[in-house]
């Protein structure tokens, strides 16, 4: 039986979003609405009208005024806490139109089919747009999966924002960080606590906008040491 004659597991989304008025909307139309509940853009403090071109596409809007991609996701998480609210799944992706939400069945499917508890969306094994990645992210991937390794014994190619996890599990991982370290801390104690991780290949485009993160130097400069500080911390 396929994963469409499957009956699907209830799925969720939570984008965390931040002066992404221009590509939000081109995000949550490409999600297959037909694989998912409900879509979560968390408003991480905005001062354009991101919350009001997500709402008016469809979306449950959440405001988190305390800044960090980190800060985003665990008020998603803490909103899907509620038990009529938990989902079987949930899937994370950025805001920025950089993924591709239609691959979302790809990103998803191992779990739905039972043979995973994690998926990492690989934009090292999937197609990149020429320029959508800088070359302090590739390095930044390159070195933070080469740490992961040394020290975890993980087999991750990417710290791709494209990913999906078990809702269950992902509670019980108990996440904590509040900015730049957030995929590395889910990547490293989904590995200590075993669950079942696999990676899938996705597609990388250019962002619409410019990244708050890769496209300042301070940006770049942080994102990299919080990684770095995230990966001894767990030791």
């Amino acid at each position: 039986m396929s994963v469409n004659e499957q009956v699907r597991p209830n799925i969720k989304v939570v984008i965390p979003a931040y002066n992404e008025e221009q590509s939000i909307a081109h995000v949550i139309s490409d999600i297959p609405k037909d694989w998912v509940s409900e879509i979560i853009v968390v408003n991480n403090g905005s001062t354009d009208k991101t919350a009001e071109v997500a709402a008016k596409a469809g979306a449950t809007v959440l405001h988190q005024p305390k800044a960090g991609y980190g800060n985003a996701c665990l008020m998603g998480i803490e909103y899907l806490k509620d038990p009529s609210k938990s989902p079987d799944i949930l899937v994370f992706m950025d805001g920025d139109y950089s993924d591709y939400p239609q691959q979302l069945p790809e990103v998803a499917g191992p779990i739905v089919k039972g043979e995973a508890d994690f998926v990492i969306g690989s934009r090292a094994l999937g197609n990149r747009e020429g320029g959508s990645m800088t070359f302090p992210q590739v390095f930044g991937n390159w070195l933070a999966t080469s740490m992961m390794k040394w020290f975890y014994k993980t087999n991750y190619t990417d710290l791709g924002p494209f990913r999906a996890i078990a809702f269950p599990q992902l509670v019980a991982l108990d996440m904590k960080d509040k900015t730049y370290g957030w995929t590395v801390e889910m990547q490293l104690k989904a590995a200590k606590q075993k669950l079942r991780i696999t990676e899938v290949p996705v597609n990388y485009k250019k962002r619409i906008g410019v990244s708050k993160v890769s496209g300042t130097v301070k940006g770049t400069v942080m994102a990299g040491y919080k990684i770095i500080f995230t990966i001894f911390k767990y030791l």
